[in-house]
């Protein structure tokens, strides 16, 4: 056995295997009836135990990223658990950037279906309506009888388990799950971070900005000084004291407006909605400080402090201009992603650094939503309704969530014989194998990830670092900053959870949210390019009610009342 760890336990092997053979569920027919975990015999749990007597295949479906291994029986983290558990998989794999259309077609034709789907990558309408018309089948008896590293991660973070359950009961699909931090100090609770060029500010003797005011002084005096910039860094180009992209998720300037008027900012760019200190889910459209921020980045942009093609620039141009040196302010999830700044710079605070909360009316951070449960996608794979062995697929699917196998399917593994490798194999503590990430130095994290990992559902807790993995270090100087920098201002006591609705509260939302969503960002970038009067703000407020939006807010606030009772 390959994995001879700290993180295989006895329980899980025996148990694991318990209907391997077994033929454990059929599969619901292509009229649409679910299967049951009840249906079928299922062995003894201590007769059978990974690896398997005889060798067993099952069908599965998969994405690779655009110019890694499209084959996932070529990559090494599949070569060692088809040792491990003697379990073949046959998979038919769709580049990722091809998936959105393609998996549609797929999960139309029950007669070619695999039996799951591993990067599924599902919304919660995906979920709902393939559970509907019978194409996926519930887990919930597959978890608990077949699944104990799953069982484990639920018993560790129950709400886990509880985001995962619809409002009948059942569990669609197998999660994924990744803890860095966890609640004001995960590192999600700030998407689209604000970062300042520190060699600008200390050539100029500038000091780092505390409010909005200061700020606004040191975007003027980076226009201003444009010329002795260009010549002291070599920059070609234009200096752009302020860049971003409106409306573009990470990259969008609204962290800057937390602190005007109530201190909520506009943290939800694809809702717009948050919680505030009352448990009352508020539109942020409808706030004084989103009113106010948004007429200050309007003086921001009429003084030709951000960047004109912050409206229609893709994000391709985006960095190319910041690779050039241009920027002085930029926004993302990581700024090695937008300038020219190694990791080593970055832990060392040289280069560029976060730009901490500014005061306006208040000195405020609102974390992203969801974000307290840490990183978590609900929809990350499936078991279809033709599957003929479910059990067995199940307990294939347990080995993702073996805490020793998780940090390998999500970032890379160990041991191969290419030129690098994400981990080395190490020692906790305890003298017990531990994953140790191995430097970076030059090496994209994002490309070595790529070419190694195999993504799908898994978990990684907080609790693992240090026992089973170490924090990669790139995620490590995030949460630094996050712990550091941003947690201290995050006076929000709550954010909206990621609640698993009904099928009629998901269509309904996603109905009025379209429109709600559309009408809040045209406003947006109209108003921080053009202005707008009071008048047009009422409009706004008009507009938004006549699309739906107190109907709207009102399913959150039933999920809201419900998750915080």
């Amino acid at each position: 056995m390959l994995f001879s760890t700290n993180g295989l336990k006895k329980l899980a092997v025996f148990v694991l295997s318990a209907a391997l053979l077994a033929g454990c569920g059929s599969g619901g027919s292509a009229g649409g009836a679910p299967a049951s975990a009840s249906q079928g015999t299922a062995a003894d749990p201590a007769s059978l135990a990974f690896p398997l007597a005889e060798k067993a295949t099952i069908k599965g479906l998969t994405n690779f990223p655009a110019g890694s291994e499209s084959e996932p029986n070529n990559r090494t983290i599949f070569k060692r658990l088809e040792e491990k558990t003697n379990v073949h998989v046959d998979w038919k794999a769709i580049q990722s950037d091809q998936w959105g259309d393609k998996i549609t077609l797929e999960m139309a034709n029950m007669k070619t279906l695999p039996d799951f789907i591993f990067n599924a990558g599902f919304s919660d309408t995906d979920l709902l309506k393939y559970a509907k018309q019978g194409v996926i089948i519930p887990l919930e008896e597959y978890i608990d009888k077949y699944m104990p590293n799953l069982q484990k991660v639920f018993q560790q973070a129950p709400e886990y388990r509880a985001m995962c359950t619809d409002a009948d009961g059942h569990i669609w699909a197998f999660p994924w799950i990744e803890q860095l931090g966890y609640e004001k100090t995960a590192i999600q609770t700030v998407g689209g971070m604000s970062f300042i060029n520190k060699d600008w500010l200390d050539y100029l003797g500038l000091e780092m900005p505390k409010t909005t005011e200061e700020f606004e002084k040191v975007l003027v005096a980076f226009r201003d000084n444009a010329a002795d910039l260009k010549k002291q860094f070599n920059i070609d180009g234009d200096i752009i004291p302020m860049a971003c992209i409106m409306n573009d998720g990470d990259q969008d300037p609204c962290i800057l407006i937390n602190g005007f008027g109530e201190g909520i900012g506009d943290n939800d760019r694809g809702r717009h909605i948050a919680v505030n200190d009352s448990k009352q889910v508020v539109c942020t459209a409808t706030q004084k400080g989103f009113k106010d921020g948004m007429a200050w980045l309007h003086k921001l942009y009429e003084q030709g402090l951000i960047d004109q093609e912050a409206f229609t620039q893709e994000w391709s141009t985006y960095v190319a201009k910041g690779k050039s040196g241009r920027y002085g302010v930029c926004f993302s999830w990581d700024v090695a992603n937008i300038a020219q700044v190694s990791m080593d710079d970055l832990i060392a605070g040289k280069g560029w650094v976060p730009l901490p909360a500014l005061k306006a009316d208040v000195k405020n951070i609102t974390p992203q939503n969801g974000s307290f449960t840490s990183g978590f996608d609900r929809g990350r794979c499936v078991v279809t309704a033709v599957a003929k062995n479910p059990a067995l697929v199940a307990a294939w699917i347990d080995q993702m969530y073996d805490p020793f196998q998780s940090p390998q399917n999500n970032w890379g593994t160990y041991g191969e014989d290419d030129g690098f490798d994400i981990f080395v194999l190490g020692k906790n503590a305890d003298g017990q194998d531990m994953l140790q990430h191995a430097p970076l130095g030059d090496k994209s994290p994002v490309e070595v990830r790529e070419a190694e990992c195999v993504g799908g559902p898994l978990a990684i807790l907080d609790s693992y670092y240090g026992v089973y993995v170490t924090c990669p270090d790139d995620a490590q100087y995030r949460l630094d900053w996050i712990k550091d920098i941003y947690t201290p201002d995050m006076n929000t006591k709550y954010v909206v959870p990621n609640v698993f609705m009904t099928t009629d509260d998901v269509k309904t939302v996603s109905d009025l949210q379209a429109d709600i969503t559309k009408c809040i960002n045209t406003a947006k970038a109209d108003w921080v390019m053009n202005g707008f009067t009071d008048a047009d703000w009422d409009q706004l407020q008009k507009d938004l009610e006549a699309y739906g939006m107190s109907k709207w807010l009102g399913i959150y606030q039933k999920y809201v009342d419900e998750y915080y009772k």
